[in-house]
């Protein structure tokens, strides 16, 4: 799987980098090498969270609109 990651230099030096398509999901590296094994990291552990599905009923429906 290929994810897009923004890639931001630090004013303080270094890198930081955020997973637009994974809302929260960012990290920094001294090194475009450092902050990229971060982002590895910090992908996987986002991906990784057990979410438990919404519970529904019979009443409710499932929608799908354009944004």
């Amino acid at each position: 799987m290929k994810i897009k990651v923004v890639v931001h230099e630090a004013e303080e030096g270094g890198y930081w980098g955020e997973v637009p398509a994974i809302p929260g999901c960012a990290s920094q590296g001294e090194t475009l090498e450092e902050l990229m094994a971060n982002l590895h990291e910090a992908i996987e552990g986002c991906l990784s969270v057990d979410v438990e599905p919404p519970k529904s009923t019979s009443k409710d429906r499932v929608l799908e609109i354009a944004v």
